[in-house]
């Protein structure tokens, strides 16, 4: 029985440990989206926050055009031989 209740208390103080380590970055990332300049929010990550935009983009309009060619191959009748 005493081993059942001793090992939440270990899963609890290790979790507490680890994220006392760690460093809050929000009000940074605040100060940064919230820059008065024209710049729109998806760029204003930086390079990063570009190349994902961009992919996601390309993602989209190629699986929208991939669906729409599928969508016309089937409601073409098919040919009897």
């Amino acid at each position: 029985m005493n081993q059942l209740l001793k090992i939440p208390t270990l899963l609890r103080g290790s979790s507490v440990a680890s994220c006392r380590r760690l460093s809050n970055k929000v009000p940074q990332a605040q100060k940064l989206f919230q820059e008065p300049n024209a710049l729109p929010v998806h760029v204003k990550g930086g390079a990063t926050d570009v190349i994902l935009y961009r992919a996601t983009m390309a993602l989209t309009i190629g699986g929208g055009i991939y669906s729409l060619y599928w969508l016309l191959v089937a409601s073409m009748p098919r040919k009897k031989a």
